[in-house]
């Protein structure tokens, strides 16, 4: 079972301040492991990623509200990301994974607990694509909710399920722009197709996971172009995450703060900067 690099310890100092009321819509927090154990199924151990440290990460950064996303490797038991958010006395908000035995009295107590959306993961190393059965049963469940579906997907699968995906009749969120590869630039079919699915009102999708997107190393700019492309193309609905504590990255463990430059990098605009961290997921996670 691989076992996943720790953080950055000392993310730098952002140059910019972020706008008030700003948000990491994707972050995580997994264990301690003698507390919240890890799913025995899991196809990597993370190194203990608690809520304080995340808090004080957000802290120094200047982000005021977080989105806690249930990771794989925790598996469908979400009481650390519960604990999280009952202990941040409403700062954060979460998104669960639950599978098909998940009755509407649960559903209904995670809403009641803060969470606002489930997550599946398509992405190969992490098991791949779900029991598709499932997954329609799971969103067709939470549209009385209010609820979103998180997307975890390879690049390609925005090609093989994009039927499917058109098809959801609850709002959804790309992770991670897609994962498609900086290196297979603009034009790559999965972008082409990623762009084609944001014209549908009910599609979000997050600019961030930049180190997933880049072939290179820090400070990651050649994910630059398809993080500006996807806020131009949907400016209401694109949001932004940290995504510390950086699980599976093998290539360059990204710096926190350098993560925020970037991101000022490639949204410079004042407006569209508060859209992006504010507007957006408030909009989405905020009640």
């Amino acid at each position: 079972m691989k076992s996943c690099l720790p953080p950055d310890p000392n993310p730098i100092r952002p140059a910019e301040a972020l706008p008030a009321g700003a948000w990491d819509a994707h972050c995580h927090v997994f264990g301690p492991g003698d507390i919240f154990p890890y799913a025995p199924d899991r196809s990597y151990t993370p190194p203990d990623a608690p809520l304080e440290r995340l808090t004080q990460l957000h802290n120094f950064l200047g982000l005021s509200r977080g989105v806690i996303v249930q990771a794989s490797c925790h598996g469908t038991d979400n009481t650390a990301m519960l604990d999280a958010i009952a202990r941040s006395q409403g700062r954060y908000r979460g998104v669960a994974i639950v599978d098909g035995s998940v009755t509407d009295e649960q559903l209904a107590d995670l809403d009641r607990q803060g969470v606002r959306g489930v997550r599946f993961n398509f992405v190969a190393h992490l098991g791949g694509a779900p029991d598709l059965d499932v997954f329609d049963q799971v969103v067709h469940r939470i549209r009385h909710l209010d609820w979103h579906v998180v997307l975890h997907l390879d690049a390609q699968d925005i090609l093989t399920y994009a039927d499917r995906i058109e098809r959801l009749q609850v709002p959804f969120v790309i992770d991670h722009m897609g994962r498609v590869r900086s290196e297979s630039g603009l034009d790559q079919q999965p972008f082409r197709q990623l762009l084609e699915l944001m014209r549908n009102p009910l599609a979000w999708v997050k600019v961030c996971g930049a180190e997933r997107v880049s072939a290179g190393r820090r400070p990651f700019d050649d994910a630059m172009p398809f993080a500006r492309t996807l806020i131009e193309a949907a400016p209401d609905r694109v949001l932004w995450g940290t995504d510390w504590p950086h699980p599976n990255i093998s290539k360059d463990m990204p710096n926190d703060g350098e993560l925020v430059d970037l991101m000022f990098r490639f949204c410079p605009d004042a407006q569209l900067l508060e859209k992006l961290l504010v507007t957006n997921p408030a909009r989405l996670y905020g009640r």
